[in-house]
């Protein structure tokens, strides 16, 4: 896939995201679409994670911590072959396996998530399995930076150092808002990265939205016997104009006013990129 492709797929996963959670009902919109071009890059240019390698225990592993953006996930595994795309027409339906939170009933899920603080606890238990193992197996989870105000946290941060795990990363959908607010009012973790880099982690800053930033950042292996955070900046509610930075597109549905406003606009961003050279 060319990068001029991969920027058209932050498109599309955009567009399906909100179509999803159009149908659905129901739906995280302003964290899915924050993340999305993390996961882009992630599955389409990083991880060793496919359908045809998914019994592998040779694998490498992500765990969405922030497990309300499932919507975000669940698209991009669609486009992966995980399952077909006409599944997620069930999101939120009775007996569906496709709810709000991942639950290893879907293809490519991990691990059950959603209970905000699990996500990089689990991961450090997989990282030490992997290296006792001797597997060559990375291990990636994505957190919320509302998410850091559990405990849980920053003892697997230490766990972390403690035992050397330069095959994790942590990355950080740091869109500075959560449900009530913006992070710094409800419970302000900054400097993240004077954080992370106290408790022995070697982190690296970088623009959520720029692929080509992203790729380099998360192709890159730290030191020996260091783990990763990378703290990427992003815009909650990304892509969709009228949702950019506001607070009640935390969890939401667009009414079909707003709804074909956002199509309008994922519409002109194709135009602008069949355009570009």
């Amino acid at each position: 896939m060319t990068d001029r492709d991969l920027a058209r797929k932050s498109i599309e996963y955009r567009r399906d995201t909100v179509r999803a959670i159009m149908r659905a009902g129901a739906g995280h919109t302003g964290g899915s679409l924050s993340c999305i071009d993390i996961l882009n890059i992630l599955y389409n240019r990083v991880l060793r994670i496919t359908p045809a390698n998914w019994s592998d225990p040779v694998r490498d592993r992500y765990v969405q911590s922030k497990g309300h953006s499932v919507e975000a996930l669940y698209v991009v595994l669609a486009d992966r072959g995980f399952f077909p795309k006409e599944s997620l027409d069930t999101l939120c339906h009775y007996r569906s396996p496709f709810i709000g939170h991942p639950t290893r009933k879907v293809p490519g899920i991990e691990m059950n998530t959603g209970g905000l603080g699990h996500g990089l606890p689990i991961c450090v238990g997989m990282a030490i399995a992997a290296k006792r193992d001797g597997h060559d197996v990375r291990v990636v989870t994505l957190l919320g930076d509302g998410e850091l105000a559990e405990g849980s946290n920053w003892e697997a941060a230490m766990a972390a150092a403690h035992h050397r795990l330069d095959n994790l990363t942590a990355i950080v959908d740091h869109n500075a808002l959560q449900i009530t607010g913006p992070t710094r009012d409800v419970c302000n973790n900054e400097p993240l990265d004077a954080k992370f880099a106290a408790f022995g982690w070697d982190v690296r800053r970088v623009n959520g939205h720029d692929l080509a930033a992203l790729e380099r950042v998360l192709t890159h292996r730290g030191p020996a016997g260091v783990p990763v955070c990378v703290i990427a900046d992003t815009v909650k509610g990304r892509g969709v104009s009228f949702m950019e930075n506001v607070l009640k597109w935390h969890h939401g549905v667009p009414s079909a006013e707003e709804f074909s406003r956002a199509e309008a606009e994922f519409e002109r961003q194709l135009a602008a990129w069949e355009a570009a050279p």
